[in-house]
């Protein structure tokens, strides 16, 4: 079992009610190089959740903290071509519920959205919204998880 000490939540930056599956994010994600679907979880506009990644085998969602972490991402994270937080109710309640599987498991883990593992340019301790290196997932996970 691999060491996990980080939970990074992702949206997949598509359009708000387009439909996407693990099957269409792995082939996006292949065209880019990836080996396989860079999540281990995909939450769809329903609330279902599909594995993507295995558990057991580092993913690739974010750079610098793969070996340590478990990717989630749900769909949506775009509207009118923005970032915004497009989650419906039931993948709010879905991914509310995989992160308290997943502290289960690992008590430890500290739950963390993409954009927070942005470099603190400034040197302030705090990663403002200046230095956001993507706006994903488009809400305060600190706050909200």
């Amino acid at each position: 079992m691999r060491n996990i000490s980080l939970v990074v939540i992702h949206c997949t930056a598509s359009p708000a009610g387009v439909k996407l599956n693990v099957a269409d994010v792995r082939k996006g994600h292949l065209k880019r190089g990836f080996k396989d679907i860079g999540y281990h979880f995909l939450i769809h506009l329903d609330g279902t959740v599909e594995r993507g990644r295995p558990w057991d085998q580092p993913g690739a969602h974010a750079r610098g903290y793969n070996v340590e972490s478990i990717g989630i991402a749900y769909v949506g994270g775009i509207l009118d071509g923005k970032p915004k937080d497009t989650r419906t109710v039931a993948q709010f309640h879905s991914l509310r519920a995989c992160v308290e599987i997943i502290k289960a498991q690992y008590p430890l883990i500290t739950v963390v959205g993409h954009r927070d593992l942005s470099v603190d340019l400034n040197g302030d301790g705090v990663i403002s919204k200046n230095e956001w290196m993507k706006a994903c997932p488009c809400f305060n996970v600190k706050t909200e998880l």
